[in-house]
């Protein structure tokens, strides 16, 4: 479009590009506001507009910072990529340092903070539980196939654990156990534990006969949820017990 027809444009409707422009936020409104009233600048010359007004141009009178430039003249998706693929290998190359300095301090994980941003209290409770007392007996509930076969899931994962952890949701114990998966703090275990007493008293409870109820000729497959060596570790360091306030 030639400059002239743009300013005879913005002369016929002058309340037009005020318009415009206010409704853009600051240092968007500077460059479009420079656009709208000398449409034949060039792109170089208003990025040399944008280093001499903000004051970045270094010593040597280098590109100004990413952000800029990409408001100015966006990079491409491949240089974003490989710009971002620099920035990790950067940073991957100062963790392998830190590995190799023996004077380095042996921190908290540094996944452990975020962690506790993304459990709920109840969370807490379970944690506790099994950082004190150990893996936890679970049971699915199946039915009876025909000659044992075609034996279907009716009550995955029923436990005691929201009970004994003293838990306000007891309902959402589903949920949280696939948090604490989800966050590698535990793993169900194909195992049981070892005190088979502990099943008994876990079968007499009224969702696991419901369960059996439903399931009609139904039978009982004992598991048990343990903490992974993670989960150990972050109850360890993270939360108090009743021996370590």
């Amino acid at each position: 479009m030639d400059p002239s027809e743009t300013a005879e444009d913005g002369a016929r409707d002058p309340g037009a590009g005020d318009e415009l422009l206010s409704s853009l936020p600051g240092l968007a409104r500077i460059y479009a506001s420079a656009w709208w009233h000398t449409a034949g600048w060039a792109v170089d010359g208003l990025r040399g507009y944008a280093r001499r007004f903000l004051g970045v141009v270094d010593a040597d009178g280098d590109r100004v910072p990413d952000a800029l430039s990409d408001l100015v003249a966006p990079r491409s998706r491949d240089q974003r990529a490989e710009d971002d693929a620099v920035s990790l290998r950067e940073r991957g190359a100062e963790l392998l340092r830190r590995s190799a300095d023996v004077d380095e301090a042996d921190d908290a994980h540094p996944a452990y903070a975020r962690i506790l941003t993304e459990l709920a209290p109840d969370e807490g409770r379970i944690l506790r539980l099994l950082a004190e007392q150990g893996p936890q007996p679970s049971i699915d509930v199946r039915t009876v196939g025909l000659f044992v076969v075609g034996s279907e899931l009716v009550a995955p994962g029923l436990t005691k654990i929201g009970a004994e952890a003293g838990c306000r949701h007891t309902d959402r114990m589903h949920a949280n156990h696939n948090n604490h998966y989800r966050l590698g703090l535990i793993w169900f275990s194909r195992e049981p534990v070892a005190d088979a007493l502990r099943y008994q008293v876990l079968e007499a409870q009224p969702e696991v006969l419901e369960a059996m109820r439903k399931a009609g000729r139904g039978k009982t497959v004992r598991r048990s949820i343990q903490l992974t060596a993670f989960g150990l570790d972050f109850c360890e360091v993270c939360l108090p017990t009743a021996e370590r306030p």
